[in-house]
């Protein structure tokens, strides 16, 4: 007896489009497989079936993805995002293991660091822009999943584990690493340990004097948000695995700084923290992000409210005209003396 087939219009079960369109990426139309994920999808979204829309595409990411179609799998991994929105799923661990899943086929390869003849130039050109297509693929589904996370049920900022899952991968994968964004994304994560065992990592393959900067960037970083307890826990466990390591920290007046500055923050001590400003101008002026961190953490630890340039800046005008007035009145008071 022949299986009855769906009347026009009508949708299949998710699972025989899965498994139809696997089988067109098996064959290499990587291409002709993906505008069919969209547009398959697409149905099902119009027609409400949202849960089934969201299995196409995790399919669709996952197997393009472990096909080494990056671009294509990113493409629908984001879209997978934008269905989690427009169904307002809720975020849960549930919910969020999907997006796990996706997260782990993405490719992991080492960028390779040493120079050789010109084909070797040529080989490591290739291989520099897949990095650079891997980073902002997994970026730009990982921040959708954030914005989404955080819209749906999350932390304000987004899932830590999600923020920690980016910083991780723009770490390992970046071309050129970016330390300020991969600290912007630890700092708002759940992973310390790992932030630390990347600190330390970086430690042995960084120009020198970007050491340091690293490490004060992340403890300020933590302690603009207002978060003593986590910035002094990184710094025992940087302590711990340079030890474990038979390594040292960077020794520096930057470092010397954090440290005296992790110890001041325990008290009330706005003057001393003042003095320490002062003191270390020079290092901290080595990094301009610097200044705007400190202005946070005096206002978070001690009330100082920062000050708005442009309401410095209007405060000197009418000093200005102020001081002009009473000078112009002074001298309408000496000239009728004079009288």
């Amino acid at each position: 007896m022949s299986r009855e087939r769906p009347k026009r219009g009508v949708l299949p079960p998710a699972q025989e489009n899965i498994e139809k369109l696997k089988k067109v990426v098996e064959e290499g139309n990587y291409y002709g497989a993906q505008q069919m994920y969209k547009s398959i999808s697409a149905r099902y979204v119009s027609a409400q079936r949202y849960m089934e829309a969201l299995d196409i595409l995790h399919s669709g990411a996952c197997i393009q993805l472990e096909h080494g179609q990056v671009t294509c799998g990113a493409e629908l991994a984001v879209l997978y995002v934008d269905i989690l929105v427009k169904a307002r799923v809720p975020y849960n661990d549930e919910n969020l293991d999907g997006v796990r899943k996706i997260y782990t086929k993405f490719p992991q390869i080492p960028v390779p660091q040493h120079l050789g003849d010109d084909e070797d130039m040529q080989q490591i050109s290739e291989a520099l822009g897949a990095a650079k297509t891997r980073v902002d693929g997994c970026s730009s589904f990982l921040k959708a999943a954030i914005k989404w996370s955080a819209e749906f049920g999350a932390p304000r900022y987004g899932s830590p584990e999600l923020h920690a899952m980016l910083a991780e991968y723009i770490y390992s994968e970046s071309p050129e690493v970016d330390m300020a964004r991969v600290s912007h994304h630890f700092i708002k994560g759940n992973n310390l340990k790992k932030f630390a065992s990347v600190l330390v990592n970086f430690m042995g393959k960084c120009y020198p004097g970007e050491d340091d900067l690293a490490i004060s960037r992340a403890i300020l970083m933590y302690l603009s948000s207002g978060n003593l307890r986590d910035a002094n826990q990184l710094m025992d466990e940087l302590k711990k695995q340079v030890e474990e390591k038979q390594l040292d920290l960077p020794q520096s007046d930057l470092i010397q700084f954090v440290t005296f500055l992790l110890q001041t923050l325990q008290r009330d001590a706005l003057p001393l923290f003042n003095m320490l400003k002062v003191k270390y101008k020079s290092s901290l002026d080595r990094e301009p992000s610097f200044k705007e961190l400190l202005d946070e953490i005096a206002e978070k630890f001690y009330g100082v409210r920062r000050r708005n340039p442009l309401q410095g800046m209007f405060g000197e005008i009418f000093k200005l005209k102020r001081d002009s007035y009473l000078a112009y009145g002074f001298l309408i008071v000496q000239m009728m003396g004079a009288e």
